[in-house]
């Protein structure tokens, strides 16, 4: 399997799919101004301080980087390419104004690291690595998102989290301290390092993601970004795509596929006296989405998405045989999920036990569901 990054485990995370179309299949993204201009940013901060000698380049030397280094490809048109252009020489003006006064020459820049998890390779590149009086290390990660972060965002940054196993894995030095240098306002944003117990939680994630990926698991998820730019693959939104193929002409005529969703959402207000008619409607759009694959279906003005729920619940006999010798089947005292869960979340009780426990979840059942949506008139 190839090396992971932040970058494929974030996608990985957001849409397993999206993940495959692009790493796996190869589809190209579309080029977006927002990746240009952070990339040229990107690029010069690592200019500025990746030097010699302990002197960074002078601030026409730096504006002059930046016009040679300028990328220009995703800008809607040439005005807002030259709206940014002139932000970005702001944004590093002000940049070089803060750090050639009380320039220290970072541990190092843009720094590679390939580094093993439990038999995951993880690669990546960190920005700048700094060297504190303290003899720890703080580590700094240049962004360019329009919003200040919050101290969840820190927090919570998995990219960070990441950092950091791979710094006190290469060096053997404590890291001391983690940024997120918010390029826009020249503002960094730092918190202390992450406990052990978070470090443990990001290398599970890593494994978890490299075992997904092992085994092509590959679902489409739902997410604030959707749709991508691989809509047309994706099914969620793959219909809206599609031109009718002559071998399935004749599936599409019977099933019609606009005016049945309208038809769904009319007969919902009519549930009890048209229920029959109802189940038999979509009945046909579920077969239709299975025999073709996809999670939603659309007219003009609706949507139906298709999902295979599971419902997740416990064997009563493997349950029993667990708690009764422990003497906590009085706890549950007959097949309570939720008291299960209670049980299996009280940390008076034994870990591997309650991981025994967890362990026995399963699938019980299956059952197909239908959800509606109106479209707007954007969508």
């Amino acid at each position: 399997m190839r090396p992971l990054s932040y970058t494929q485990i974030a996608l990985y995370q957001t849409c397993p799919l999206q993940y495959r179309l692009q790493y796996i299949d190869g589809l190209k993204p579309k080029d977006k101004w927002y990746f240009s201009f952070g990339k040229t940013l990107h690029i010069c901060a690592e200019y500025f301080f990746k030097v010699k000698v302990p002197f960074p380049p002078s601030l026409e030397d730096l504006l002059d980087y930046y016009e040679k280094k300028w990328l220009a490809e995703g800008y809607s048109s040439a005005e807002e390419e030259a709206k940014y252009r002139v932000y970005g020489r702001d944004i590093l003006t002000r940049f070089w104004q803060i750090h050639h006064a009380d320039f220290r020459m970072p541990l190092a820049v843009e720094k590679l690291f390939y580094i093993d998890i439990e038999g995951v390779k993880l690669r990546g590149f960190i920005d700048r690595v700094d060297k504190l009086s303290s003899g720890g290390i703080a580590i700094v990660d240049y962004k360019s998102s329009r919003e200040l972060f919050t101290q969840d965002n820190l927090e919570k940054n998995l990219q960070l989290t990441l950092y950091q196993l791979a710094v006190e894995q290469m060096w053997s030095l404590p890291v001391d301290r983690l940024t997120l240098y918010h390029l826009r306002s020249n503002t960094p944003c730092s918190c202390g390092p992450r406990s052990k117990i978070q470090l443990d939680n990001a290398r599970r994630l890593v494994v978890g993601v490299a075992e997904g990926i092992a085994q092509q698991q590959f679902p489409a998820l739902e997410n604030q970004y959707c749709p991508c730019d691989f809509a047309e693959h994706c099914p969620y939104f793959r219909q809206q795509y599609e031109e009718v193929k002559p071998e399935l002409q004749h599936a599409l005529s019977e099933l019609n596929v606009a005016d049945t969703v309208e038809r769904y959402v009319s007969l919902q207000a009519q549930i009890k006296e048209l229920k029959l008619e109802l189940e038999e409607i979509k009945q046909t759009v579920i077969d239709f989405c299975q025999v073709r694959e996809l999670n939603r279906v659309f007219s003009r003005k609706h949507a139906i998405t298709y999902k295979l729920v599971e419902k997740i619940g416990f064997n009563p006999d493997e349950v029993r045989m667990l708690l009764e010798p422990e003497g906590l089947w009085d706890r549950v005292l007959s097949l309570d999920s939720s008291k299960l869960k209670q049980l299996a979340a009280d940390e008076t009780v034994a870990e591997e036990f309650r991981q025994k426990l967890t362990a026995l979840k399963q699938v019980i059942s299956t059952s197909p569901r239908l959800w509606v949506r109106r479209l707007t008139e954007e969508e």
